[in-house]
């Protein structure tokens, strides 16, 4: 990942257009029309052989005759000759290069344009692109057909057809861009790569995308993750109706490619819409600010029509229609027509004065059951809309209980309302569906961000038997099986903490009966089969058997219908178990696959032998905590049963997280965890059980967390160290769980001590900044807290940290004691682990800032190698740099 030279890319001093044309209707006179015209005060320098002049600017027939070296090249000629360009243009000193060329289906052909470009780090965007478009600098080094309107959002296509459309549709409405880019083949510069500068650009206020394919989930995850914490990023994916039936498991089956996008997307903190028109609404709708808690949404209108047209729409997209109080409901009794409605929907009826929408309004803002309000208006001749929407605009700024939403429908009459919002920052739309799809993208928009940087261990140390589990696994290896029998499977799950139902392994039907008749009845019999996924399809279960004769007698028959129905299937006998008797028990799914983009994806959802036929399942991105594990859960139909319902009591919902946690954990710590079903999984108010599961091998990782999308707790970390001093300290990466002990830290902490590391008098940090502590990713980020020796979730002592750059080269560091604890060399001792893990990373470089006054970290700085600068913006900072590789540890 990196953002090396794409200041090139979007802010150039000089262009070369290579393939330049006067011929009209080519892309080359295209690009020289865009590049000429659109305003770029640097010099384009046109490049042909052929030609003299290019739209009357003299033409240079070579790369080597420019007479300025371009920062940016944009590439038109045929495919062959474009690596030589590039060669060229990489020893001519240009940093990047736009390859609008087609005819590089062949990985081959883009593999020799990324080998001519990296020995000079040019950057390529490309190829079989549209180009590149930075409105605010005049650079159009595109073929598009118009230079957009200078604004703040940057939006990211991989389809040309679609940058083109968008420019289209957003140019007759007036919305402008900071930066429009179309990645084509991504053989170098990615979304990843793109998210990570736009992020960071402070012409950028929003970034949209249109998403077809990742190429690295990693790099994509942490760069949108990163981007989505500092900007609103909204995504729309092409490619929803194309299934996964990639595996044999029900996991697999359900968990199919866009639906892992979409949990993706969402872990992320993005929006993800579904048309070109929601992607520009979600930006207005975002860019309001309004944040609400949840989906109750109350609705205050004239027309009583348009409010069921809204409440209809609200139920069927999944949102909730808010329970007003009866205090409430009194206040508007009283204050509504007696024709109207005082309930949700509330109807004013048609010839409501402003006067009245302010008096409902208020009634509605100070009701504590709903999380936004949503007023509409519809236009009447003995009514005057603007009236109602200034009244609204002064309910909204006296009372700030709540958000509100307008919808004034119609046209000329509502034009004027719609203004008066618009100046006040208030969201506004036309029609009741249009209103409550903002609303529900405000719902989950906010959803998504509370879980944006939930990245923790799967399950506290000491609750999995790591050495059981590879044992089971290792049998199968050691067997050359890459499926688990159905009691191993139940064991692995067992080794996790996770309730299986007792289960026995019988050769014959005679053996089945007698292991029945110890067990006790009733009993369910299983046929054992490493070649039959499905057994319940093939005739190979029975339930409920109460006698020796009947499981005898029912594993004969099960072994005639195999033979008739699965000739080729290798039989390993039976298993009997103890049937379970929960008759208010749901039966639910869990399940593990292995996406081919994003690595392990986790399942949950409706289970039982119709699994498919219903479909009712979540999906969700490993490492997994509690409160992700309850999304999870919360986003299926299913879960609104478990809450209990008429004399079905809920049931047992942390149960079920805690194992969708430790299937999360399982797989972190096995790597050659391919697939995995239970199902089902009993769960009722007793807790949870698991009935049956099937496991399905891959090939064995030696680093099972590379394979995640999100990069786990790197438990590996966790040790125990000894300072200069003496004193014994835990040390281990942070936690996201560690907010409340990083809070305690430096409210322990002298007001200077505070001052020093933070550059600022801080009494006390906020839940937010707190949060941006302890939410890190692990890829991008590390940070290191100290407990005393023996008790690893105890008080932080301590804390050292560094941050990479996109370019994964250098970091910069920083390091907090608590007051009390100084003298101990804790802060030696944090300064050296972070920085022997930096060079283990490999990071070339580390820096820091340090006030001018404080003595001991420059001191400290000094001792450790850190070369020390004045900064050159501030005077009372210093900068300090090691270069990693001439670092030496202490030892």
């Amino acid at each position: 990942m990196t953002i090396r030279n794409l200041d090139a890319l979007f802010e150039p001093k000089a262009v070369a257009l290579i393939g330049a044309s006067n011929r009209d209707g080519s892309v080359g006179a295209v690009l020289a029309r865009n590049l000429f015209g659109s305003g770029f005060a640097g010099p384009v320098m046109p490049v042909n052989p052929h030609e003299m002049a290019i739209r009357s600017s003299v033409n240079f027939r070579s790369v080597a005759d420019l007479p300025v070296v371009p920062d940016l090249a944009v590439v038109a000629t045929p495919a062959p000759s474009v690596a030589g360009i590039i060669t060229e243009l990489g020893q001519r000193g240009c940093r990047a290069a736009v390859v609008i060329s087609t005819g590089f289906a062949e990985p081959s052909a883009r593999q020799a344009l990324l080998d001519a470009a990296k020995p000079h780090l040019l950057r390529i965007v490309g190829p079989n692109c549209l180009g590149v478009i930075s409105p605010g600098t005049g650079l159009n080094a595109s073929f598009a057909h118009l230079t957009p309107r200078a604004g703040d959002l940057a939006f990211v296509s991989q389809s040309s057809s679609i940058a083109t459309s968008v420019l289209d549709w957003a140019d007759v409405r007036e919305i402008g861009f900071s930066h429009v880019v179309s990645t084509g083949d991504m053989s170098d510069v990615d979304i990843g790569d793109l998210l990570d500068y736009l992020a960071l650009d402070t012409k950028t206020r929003a970034i949209l995308l249109y998403v077809e394919t990742i190429t690295d989930a990693q790099k994509f995850m942490t760069a949108a993750r990163i981007a989505a914490r500092a900007k609103p990023v909204v995504v729309i994916k092409a490619g929803r109706s194309v299934a996964g039936g990639r595996t044999s498991s029900h996991s697999g089956a359900l968990a199919g490619q866009d639906a892992v996008y979409d949990a993706a997307f969402r872990r992320a903190g993005m929006l993800r819409v579904d048309s070109l028109r929601e992607l520009f609404e979600a930006v207005g709708t975002l860019a309001s600010g309004i944040r609400p808690k949840g989906a109750r949404l109350a609705i205050l209108t004239n027309g009583g029509g348009a409010g069921l047209l809204a409440a209809d729409t609200l139920r069927e997209a999944g949102g909730q229609l808010a329970d007003l109080s009866p205090e409430t409901i009194a206040r508007l009794q009283a204050i509504v027509p007696r024709d109207g409605s005082h309930l949700n929907p509330v109807d004013l009826r048609d010839d409501a004065p402003g006067a009245l929408y302010g008096q409902a309004l208020e009634a509605i803002l100070n009701d504590p059951g709903q999380d936004a309000v949503l007023v509409m208006n519809c236009p009447q001749a003995v009514t005057d809309g603007l009236d109602a929407a200034r009244a609204t605009v002064a309910g909204t700024q006296t009372r700030r209980t709540a958000p509100v939403l307008t919808c004034w429908l119609g046209e000329r009459a509502a034009r004027e309302s719609r203004r008066l919002f618009a100046t006040k920052g208030m969201p506004t739309y036309q029609t009741p569906d249009e209103s409550v799809r903002a609303f529900l993208q405000l719902v989950n928009y906010r959803k998504n961000q509370d879980l944006l940087m939930q990245t923790p261990p799967a399950i506290q140390p000491g609750l999995a038997d790591d050495a059981a589990a590879r044992a089971i696994l290792d049998r199968a290896r050691e067997d050359g099986r890459n499926v688990l029998t159905e009691p191993e499977a139940k064991a692995l799950l067992a080794a996790y903490g996770i309730p299986v139902v007792r289960t026995e392994i019988a050769r014959n039907p005679d053996e089945a009966a007698g292991l029945a008749m110890r067990l006790g009845f009733p009993v369910a019999l299983k046929i054992l089969s490493a070649d039959i996924t499905h057994k319940s399809d093939v005739g190979g279960v029975r339930l409920e058997l109460d006698t020796p004769d009947m499981v005898r007698e029912a594993a004969q028959h099960m072994l005639k219908l195999l033979t008739e129905r699965r000739p080729d299937a290798r039989i390993d006998g039976f298993t009997v178990q103890t049937m379970i008797s929960r008759p208010r028990a749901h039966e639910l799914i869990l399940g593990v696959d292995t996406d081919p983009v994003f690595g392990p994806v986790l399942l949950f959802g409706r289970g039982g032998t119709a699994v498919e036929v219903i479909a009712d399942r979540a999906i969700g991105l490993p490492p997994l905590n509690l409160p992700l594990a309850r999304d999870m859960i919360e986003r299926t139909e299913v879960s609104r049963l478990m809450k209990g319902y008429r004399d079905w009591p809920a049931a047992d919902t942390d149960a079920v997280a805690a194992t969708l946690v430790r299937l999360s954990r399982m797989i972190a710590d096995h790597g050659e965890i391919a697939e995995l079903d239970i199902n089902p999984l009993l769960a009722d108010e007793a807790g949870v059980i698991a009935l049956d599961a099937r496991v399905v091998l891959g090939s064995p990782s030696a680093s099972p967390r590379s394979r995640f999308a999100i990069r786990p707790y790197p438990n590996e970390l966790e040790h125990v160290a000894h300072s200069r001093s003496g004193s014994s300290f835990f040390l281990r990466p942070i936690r996201p769980e560690d907010e409340p002990g990083i809070v305690d830290m430096i409210a322990r902490s002298d007001a200077e001590d505070v001052r020093l590391r933070f550059f600022a008098p801080m009494k006390r940090i906020g839940h937010a900044f707190a949060a941006r502590l302890t939410q890190i990713d692990y890829r991008r980020e590390m940070a290191f807290v100290a407990t005393r020796d023996g008790d690893a979730h105890g008080e932080i002592l301590g804390v050292a940290r560094i941050v990479a750059d996109p370019d994964e080269e250098k970091a910069e560091f920083g390091v907090m004691v608590r007051s009390d604890q100084k003298g101990r060399g804790l802060g030696w001792l944090l300064m050296e682990t972070i920085l022997d893990y930096a060079r283990r990373r490999g990071l070339a470089r580390v820096y820091g800032e340090v006030l001018a006054e404080n003595r001991a970290m420059l001191a400290m700085a000094g001792e450790l190698g850190f070369a020390q600068s004045r900064h050159p913006e501030d005077v009372a900072l210093r900068r300090v740099e090691v270069d990693m590789s001439a670092y030496r540890p202490r030892r």
